[in-house]
């Protein structure tokens, strides 16, 4: 019987490919480019990486050798396609991987939008040094959509400000002591009518597409501030855009947005107090050797037929939390 073939198509180096081979056993692993993995991975019997080109999954599917997706971003909308929620294939996702760098991220864009530190650089460049009003994160209630792993982490690095932790999740279970109430995600109105500033820590699913939009944002305290950490689509463009530019929002900040990049006449370009970085909460100089080691753990335990960590379900688009079992297996 031929040897597995392992299929790579995330920025490696040779000393990763090299550290993977280790944990492949008896695998041929080689490395893809974006221009190649679409055609590459009818040949893969396993996959690791993040495809950013068009892939026809299923035709993939349908010749029945890609046993494994190891995705090397949390979000998963790029593969779980019905031919591929249908099958055998087994998918894990890089969740929480990257939790740190993203919960960095996220309280340096609630600090910049409390301190209004782009307000004041606005002022230098116009050579004013005007003293205006700024707002406190700490003691303020914060409420955080989606506590996964960068939901936690998100927690426990806003912890110090001494606020009031209020969150909602698919799975309400394991509650961190340093969370006041973890609810399921149909309290997210009871989240958004108490919160100062609202953190968007959740994959994007059909459930959650557009859960932020003219109704939802009303719901938030006039004067509150909104994080989106995830995925662009939760978001709906105008309905942010108007609760700016009415005031009804404080202010908003977006890693990622529902198009990337953003349409040159999109309205996010020149809405008022809104913070826009392109998708960068994620990296950091140690990604790939940490994703690597992930990869890795999860090899072995794939050759020793272990459960395998971030294993997803693939109905529900995001990996089940500790305790709760999945219907998929490897």
């Amino acid at each position: 019987m031929n040897p597995p073939r392992l299929v790579l198509c995330y920025p490696v180096e040779p000393k990763h490919v090299q550290q993977i081979q280790a944990a492949a056993g008896d695998a041929l692993v080689s490395v893809s480019s974006q221009e190649s993995i679409a055609s590459d991975l009818f040949s893969a019997d396993l996959f690791c990486g993040h495809p950013k080109m068009p892939v026809p999954w299923d035709d993939i599917v349908a010749a029945g050798r890609l046993q494994w997706i190891q995705s090397s971003a949390a979000g998963l909308d790029y593969c779980l396609v019905p031919s591929v929620i249908n099958s055998n294939i087994i998918v894990t996702s890089a969740s929480g991987v990257l939790a740190d760098q993203v919960a960095e991220h996220a309280l340096a864009l609630a600090l910049a939008l409390s301190r209004r530190i782009p307000l004041f650089l606005s002022q230098q460049s116009a050579r004013e040094f005007v003293r205006r009003p700024t707002r406190d994160l700490t003691g303020s209630t914060i409420g955080i959509v989606g506590l996964g792993g960068v939901g936690r982490r998100l927690a426990e690095v806003l912890s110090p400000f001494r606020v009031r932790l209020l969150a909602t999740d698919f799975f309400p279970i394991h509650r961190p002591p340093c969370v006041e109430e973890l609810r399921g995600p149909d309290s997210l109105r009871w989240l958004l009518e108490q919160s100062d500033v609202v953190f968007l820590c959740v994959p994007l699913t059909s459930l959650t597409r557009g859960m932020i939009n003219s109704q939802t944002l009303g719901c938030m305290k006039r004067g509150s501030m909104l994080i989106n950490m995830a995925r662009g689509p939760l978001v709906e463009e105008h309905a942010l855009v108007d609760a700016l530019e009415s005031g009804h929002l404080d202010s908003a900040a977006l890693d990622v947005t529902p198009t990337e990049p953003p349409d040159p006449q999109s309205r996010l370009w020149t809405a008022p107090r809104l913070i826009l970085t392109p998708h960068v909460a994620g990296q950091s100089a140690q990604r790939i050797n940490t994703m690597t080691d992930f990869f890795c753990n999860n090899l072995e335990r794939w050759h020793q037929h272990l459960p395998l960590a971030n294993l997803v379900d693939k109905r529900l688009g995001f990996p089940e939390p500790p305790g709760v079992s999945v219907s998929s297996t490897p």
